[in-house]
């Protein structure tokens, strides 16, 4: 009878245990979008083993985490789409916009060089390299190319809005 009671207590507890692992892998709603660091949840798929990318896999991920304001991983996630997509502009142009965000503009200038072979005469690019400048704080270069790109397309939306981040760039001291 002793023997009976211990074996139902511990069919009892494993049965809690099992019970108590299943509900800790449930998450709720409410947290699918978090994750550690305030990145969202969607960016935090690790990809680094993957040896085949669909086409714009890469492109994708990167612009998500650029999007997100995660510079880093964007230029981490652009720099590989650069290697498996060599002549991809919108891999290049990730890359040197993710580069310019987090001040490598070494890394930045090569990636425009390459893309000036591709993609040289567009108002994409000439509003690329002028907010790269702008970053930099060189304001004479980066107007320079801004009013390239306005004269490639003088209803460009984008080259009006860095025309207008250059002027208050100008009025407004640097702290």
């Amino acid at each position: 009878m002793i023997a009976l009671q211990v074996g139902s207590r511990i069919a009892c507890i494993t049965t809690l245990l099992a019970v108590g692992i299943v509900l800790a892998g449930c998450q709720s709603a409410a947290f699918d979008d978090v994750a550690a660091f305030g990145d969202s949840a969607k960016t935090l798929e690790d990809d680094s083993a993957v040896a085949f990318y669909k086409n714009d896999e890469l492109i994708t991920k990167g612009k998500l985490q650029f999007k997100e304001k995660n510079y880093g991983k964007s230029y981490s996630i652009y720099k590989r789409a650069v290697a498996v997509f060599p002549q991809d502009p919108a891999a290049w142009l990730g890359f040197a916009a993710s580069a310019d965000m987090i001040a490598r503009f070494d890394t930045a200038d090569r990636a425009y060089v390459q893309l000036a072979k591709m993609i040289g005469n567009t108002p994409v690019y000439y509003n690329n390299l002028g907010y790269s400048h702008l970053l930099r704080g060189d304001l004479p270069k980066a107007r320079r190319y801004f009013l390239k790109a306005y004269e490639l397309d003088p209803a460009n939306e984008t080259t009006a809005t860095n025309l207008e981040l250059m002027k208050n760039s100008v009025k407004y001291a640097q702290r």
